[in-house]
């Protein structure tokens, strides 16, 4: 009986460098995400570098539907797993008020129900011979709350808590959860971006992401519970949980003002936009650099 390895949002930056990692210790993978191009890309260059079996289904995992269906084809082509990866994860940063009620309610779905779904259902798909191992990709994030990252950074927490109890849950019974909870990592243009406006500390925290799911594959397979890559980001995590939560809230709230400034660096708020529009005038919306 082949045996799997299940990750979701396979084709992001982080996605793929776990599917790599694990293609090259020789696990046969199942992928998923949105994009059926971006999958098909990702199987066809890991096969030929690797040899392993993959298969790819497309998803999208905010909709209950779409994950009923590919659990169906999980048990359509007899798939066993001894390791989840749920790297699927979205964030629609910036001031709450400003935020859709489309965009926060994307985040809870995909970063806290589809990753509890995925987590309880891939119990009935375990391999029976082997130690089932479960990481839940969380962020640095879950430590504190986070003005202007404040449903994103809420529905990581939940996360981090949620492995947590679930690992001293299950592990009597052969399954184990590790929770990551990484920096930023430069994954794409966007996240690059993001972490140059951060300055010093933005660099200073920042993980390749290759490294990063080699070494959280590696504390899962220990069986740790937690995992924070990087030295720096060890350090604010401990001095986050001794700080009080008011005084971390302000600084990080302030230090996110002005990474924002300097990638937008005339913002225009919702209120002023409907203000200008009362009045008869137009507020343009500033470049993005």
């Amino acid at each position: 009986m082949k045996s799997f390895v299940f990750i979701t949002g396979a084709t992001g930056g982080l996605g793929k460098a776990f599917a790599a990692e694990c293609a090259s210790r020789g696990w046969n993978l199942f992928l998923t995400d949105r994009s059926s191009e971006a999958l098909e890309a990702l199987v066809q260059g890991l096969s030929r570098l690797y040899g392993v079996f993959i298969y790819a289904w497309r998803c999208d995992l905010t909709l209950a539907e779409a994950r009923r269906a590919l659990w169906e084809q999980a048990r359509s082509l007899g798939l066993h797993f001894h390791m989840l990866v749920n790297v699927a994860g979205i964030d629609f940063e910036g001031p709450f008020v400003e935020r859709s009620p489309g965009e926060l309610q994307n985040i809870v779905r995909l970063n806290v129900e589809a990753t509890v779904d995925m987590t309880q259902r891939v119990l009935s798909f375990r391999d029976p011979t082997r130690t089932l191992r479960i990481i839940n990709v969380s962020s640095l994030a879950s430590y504190y709350p986070m003005p202007v990252k404040a449903t994103y950074a809420a529905s990581k927490r939940f996360l981090l808590d949620f492995s947590l109890a679930l690992d001293q849950e299950l592990r009597s019974i052969g399954v184990t959860l590790t929770v990551l909870c990484p920096a930023g990592m430069p994954s794409n243009p966007e996240c690059i971006h993001a972490i140059n406006a951060q300055g010093w500390m933005g660099q200073l925290t920042t993980m390749n992401v290759g490294d990063v799911a080699a070494r959280a594959i590696d504390a899962a397979l220990k069986g740790r519970r937690v995992y924070v890559p990087g030295f720096p980001n060890q350090v604010l995590r401990s001095l986050g949980s001794i700080l009080p939560s008011s005084l971390v809230t302000s600084l990080i709230g302030k230090r996110w003002k002005k990474a924002r400034q300097k990638r937008f660096p005339a913002p225009v708020s919702a209120t002023e936009r409907v203000l200008a529009a009362s009045k008869g005038g137009l507020v343009e919306e500033p470049s993005t650099p």
